[in-house]
């Protein structure tokens, strides 16, 4: 499912990216582009990040 659709973020995006050592949304926006246009996804991406790292 997209997290963000302004740069088309998914939440596999988000599990790659944390598999690849991501651990904070500001490193997942740096990777990713997410949460970087309007914001409106901050709080689905902060979501979607935590559940990737409890996954580990």
């Amino acid at each position: 499912m997209y997290v963000c659709i302004c740069n088309a973020v998914t939440e596999k995006d988000i599990h790659r990216a944390v598999k690849q050592g991501v651990s904070s949304l500001d490193q997942l926006s740096e990777v990713t582009a997410v949460s970087l246009r309007c914001g409106s996804c901050q709080k689905k991406a902060c979501q979607a990040l935590e559940t990737a790292l409890s996954n580990l």
